[in-house]
């Protein structure tokens, strides 16, 4: 049933728990896991033109980073793994990468207790209201 499953990163540590719940079920399924990292397009809506690139170019590193991280460690536990980077709305890009890959899993973390998110609607929230496919989110509030 997971054969394929969907792990967005935020290139944090407390993710580390949400790579070990997708090395555990991909592990037991032998699924391949594809790691996510979205850089918000929001965050450019106040920038300078000139400042756009430079802007991105680091971002685009933080991806990088974020998703060789998680990528490392299910390959060393023999998992499948493709890595990928995004720009745009952080839900919708979610969203349409795991219709794109054909998902059977999203899992992903969450952080409760965040007054902003709870206001506006955390992404994971909205990936959970939205999604066709399971999504299995992990409490990041309690890793950190």
């Amino acid at each position: 049933m997971f054969g394929r499953i969907l792990l967005p990163t935020d290139g944090t540590d407390s993710m580390d728990a949400v790579v070990q719940t997708a090395a555990d079920i991909a592990d037991t399924r032998d699924a391949e896991v594809h790691i996510l990292y979205v850089i918000d397009d929001r965050a450019f809506l106040t920038l300078h033109e000139e400042m756009k690139t430079d802007v991105l170019t680091e971002l685009e590193g933080e991806g990088e980073a974020a998703t060789d991280r998680a990528a490392a460690r299910l390959r060393d536990a023999g998992i499948e793994v493709t890595t990928a980077i995004r720009e745009g709305d952080p839900a919708d890009e979610i969203l349409a990468y795991a219709d794109a890959v054909d998902a059977d899993l999203i899992t992903m973390g969450t952080r409760r207790g965040d007054y902003a998110n709870n206001l506006m609607g955390s992404v994971s929230q909205k990936v959970v209201a939205r999604a066709t496919m399971p999504v299995l989110t992990t409490n990041l509030s309690a890793a950190e």
